[in-house]
């Protein structure tokens, strides 16, 4: 799926937050990059398996992810005290990607892009469950978020189609991501965790990559090296916001893929989606809007 950086709090901005506008653009043009970057995965699916992609994509920008983590975190960046929570993060980081990636090839990018922003409503589900609790009006926006899926899916109708389901899993597999950054040494930054994730999704695809592998066509050669040059810018410029910028302002602008996906759905593929899909997406859109800001007041009060 959409590889999106952590949550704010894994790590403490070395920036003051206060630079909001510079925050929303680095969000807005981030969420971009990384719509681009599913548009392109869409594309190569045609030919080439998701371990193929996943693998490419992190061989290739690899080495720019060590350059970043070195340049904005210091040879410390490089540096991990508990590999293998990082290697567990890549498998289920693999997962999601794989899981995300198939229903794209098979359903339109909007409509899977709308269903999977449901990660959120997962998150606080979980968390509430086995974590920590949280207050009555968040559990009714996490309802409500899923009613919004209903509302897409549309289980039990004549137009029910269970590769729908493909980007729900996405989603509860990507909160699963999330929530593993608890166990991440808290001493490790916010790119330490990027170049590991990119870095184990390498080495662990790379490790059975032979048994999907398909000959790499000459005019696809620019489709790989730019997945890797918009996942990762997209990467780098979603945590600068997070980083310059208050995060309840600028994490709501992350549901502007759904228009991006919405319009390079129809521009490439002739994908509309039809009236209930905008229904549910902006039921959706509302619950997790209302999550974040109801857990930064939240905070703010504790």
């Amino acid at each position: 799926m959409r590889p999106k950086t952590e949550t704010p709090p894994l790590e403490n901005a070395t920036h003051p937050r206060n630079n909001n506008l510079t925050g929303i653009l680095l969000m807005c043009a981030g969420v971009a990059f990384l719509c681009i970057n599913d548009g392109l995965a869409k594309s190569l699916m045609d030919h080439y398996s998701p371990i193929q992609i996943i693998f490419l994509r992190n061989v290739i920008a690899l080495p720019f992810a060590v350059i970043l983590a070195l340049k904005m975190g210091g040879r410390r960046a490089l540096r991990s005290h508990r590999i293998g929570v990082h290697f567990l993060r890549g498998l289920i980081w693999i997962t999601a990607t794989v899981l995300f990636f198939t229903s794209i090839h098979l359903m339109g990018l909007a409509e899977a892009t709308a269903i999977a922003f449901v990660a959120p409503l997962f998150i606080t589900a979980i968390a509430a469950l086995f974590i920590a609790p949280v207050g009555w009006r968040r559990w009714i926006a996490v309802v409500i978020g899923f009613v919004g899926v209903l509302v897409i899916v549309r289980p039990g109708a004549a137009s029910f189609e269970a590769v729908s389901l493909l980007p729900v899993a996405t989603a509860f597999t990507y909160a699963l991501l999330m929530l593993s950054a608890r166990f991440v040494d808290t001493r490790e930054s916010m790119w330490t965790l990027l170049l590991y994730l990119s870095a184990t999704s390498a080495i662990l695809t790379g490790s059975i990559v032979t048994f999907f592998w398909t000959p790499i066509r000459a005019e696809d050669l620019w489709l790989f090296a730019a997945i890797a040059f918009f996942g990762t810018g997209g990467m780098t410029m979603i945590t600068q916001a997070f980083r310059v910028a208050e995060a309840p302002t600028v994490a709501p602008f992350d549901y502007t893929a759904l228009i991006w996906a919405t319009g390079l759905g129809w521009f490439f593929w002739g994908e509309t989606p039809d009236a209930l899909t905008f229904v549910g997406a902006a039921i959706i859109t509302a619950s997790g809007i209302f999550i974040i800001f109801r857990e930064s007041k939240v905070e703010a009060q504790s």
